[in-house]
């Protein structure tokens, strides 16, 4: 299916003057469409064009669009109590902290609920400063956190995040993330004794004490950056993720693991820094906990917990029982159907069909990623981010009937986020069209 674009039939352009005439254009869309309904892997706008989604929401739908067992518990719930916020328990909330703390790495016992992932990092941040008593902060160049205060002070994927919201809140320091294909200390990947690790010791000697730092928080697979996946070294068993959480133990900082866009089976793993059998002292998480439904959560030790006294910090929908519904479902079907095995193998047959399309286009710098979650870096001839081939491959995919999305500082790299259930006949199907999409423009 070729979609034209340019030409638009009557709804959809009726819809999308409305849409410009009462929504807030903020909110940029991706693709000039109007969706209509979803199923699975597929998503139809009002005329009745069907796209192979590989966005999923930006990864919040991990077991595709409108799963039947979501949409039996929720409406089994919505018929029993939709809302009661912290007026009173409810015993779903109960059971989703209880079903985390079973799934996530560590001694992870305690848990906060929240709506968004930018809600989930403020609550984190003002945790690790409130139990800790230490003021700063240190995040990663190139790293998303969210659109709230706090959380845009933490984000420097794009300075057109940051731009206009000046002065953001104080005391957050940043290093360059362990980004191998482009090496901030010039190192060859893969062989260097992550040199980049360094710049960490170098922040601490010129800018800012240890001793007075409450959390480092670190995306173990970059997001908005890049889909990057941080760097091991030639020592493999003593990569970056452990040499950050001993440095970590040593002085006494939360490590704080955002987990918003790699959590719930994205990369072959419950969460991303299962990888490298890395424990935080504090996850985020948000996206694929309840296939669509507004749900995030922080979750800690309950000896830091308790540090966090009753009302310091709160949230009306946090914990909604639709939302606990929809987040229990969406896990039972991740166990139930293999999903975490399932996202490690086509994960690795995708990557390795893209890594065959490298091989005939100079184009494609890097195909990266883990399990569902992978990134194809664009360049030019010169080994430079090349963000306007992107968007043009990226719309000839959409002409095409794929909905990908673009990340990366020049919007350069392509993402593939499909449902961690995506079938092997749809798989081929998108792959097909990106192989035709290169053949096209590149």
């Amino acid at each position: 299916m070729v979609v034209d674009k340019v030409k638009q039939p009557n709804k959809t352009s009726e819809l999308l003057a409305r849409d410009a005439c009462y929504l807030a254009p903020t909110p940029a869309r991706c693709f000039e469409i109007v969706a209509e309904r979803a199923s699975g892997s597929y998503i139809w706008d009002v005329e009745g064009n069907r796209y192979l989604d590989f966005t999923m929401g930006i990864g919040v739908n991990n077991i595709g669009h409108c799963h039947p067992a979501v949409v039996q518990a929720t409406q089994e719930q919505i018929e029993k109590l939709i809302h009661c916020s912290c007026v009173t328990h409810h015993k779903l909330s109960i059971e989703l902290a209880e079903k985390l703390t079973q799934i996530t790495p560590g001694p992870l016992d305690s848990v906060f609920f929240n709506n968004s992932g930018g809600e989930a990092v403020d609550a984190a941040i003002k945790m690790a400063r409130y139990v800790s008593g230490r003021p700063n902060i240190v995040a990663f160049t190139g790293a998303f956190h969210g659109r709230t205060l706090l959380a845009t002070a933490l984000t420097t994927a794009k300075s057109h995040y940051r731009e206009g919201y000046e002065p953001l809140p104080s005391g957050i320091y940043s290093v360059p993330y362990p980004y191998c294909y482009r090496c901030p200390v010039n190192q060859t990947p893969g062989k260097c004794d992550l040199e980049c690790f360094g710049l960490l010791n170098k922040l601490f000697e010129q800018q800012v004490k240890p001793h007075t730092i409450a959390a480092i928080i670190m995306e173990p697979v970059l997001g908005e950056g890049g889909y990057v996946v941080p760097a091991t070294g030639y020592a493999k068993q003593d990569g970056y993720m452990r040499r950050i959480r001993e440095l970590c133990s040593e002085q006494g900082i939360l490590l704080v693991f955002d987990e918003v866009q790699s959590g719930f089976g994205r990369t072959g793993k419950w969460f991303g820094c299962d990888n490298w059998s890395v424990e935080p002292d504090v996850m985020i998480m948000a996206k694929g906990i309840a296939s669509g439904f507004p749900m995030a959560a922080i979750i800690s030790r309950k000896e830091l917990m308790d540090k966090w006294t009753i009302g310091r910090h709160g949230s009306t929908y946090g914990g909604n029982p639709v939302a606990c519904a929809a987040a229990l479902a969406s896990i039972s079907v991740i166990e139930k159907e293999g999903l975490l095995d399932r996202a490690y193998q086509v994960g690795a047959t995708v990557r390795d069909r893209l890594k065959e399309l490298a091989e005939s286009y100079l184009s494609i710098g890097e195909v990266r990623g883990l399990g569902l979650m992978i990134g194809v870096e664009i360049i030019n001839k010169m080994g430079e981010p090349d963000g306007v081939k992107a968007a043009r491959l990226i719309e000839e995919f959409f002409r095409r009937g794929l909905l990908l999305l673009d990340c990366g500082q020049k919007d350069h790299i392509f993402r593939l986020i499909p449902p961690l259930n995506v079938s092997d006949a749809e798989v081929n199907e998108a792959l097909g069209i990106i192989e035709d999409g290169f053949a096209r423009v590149a």
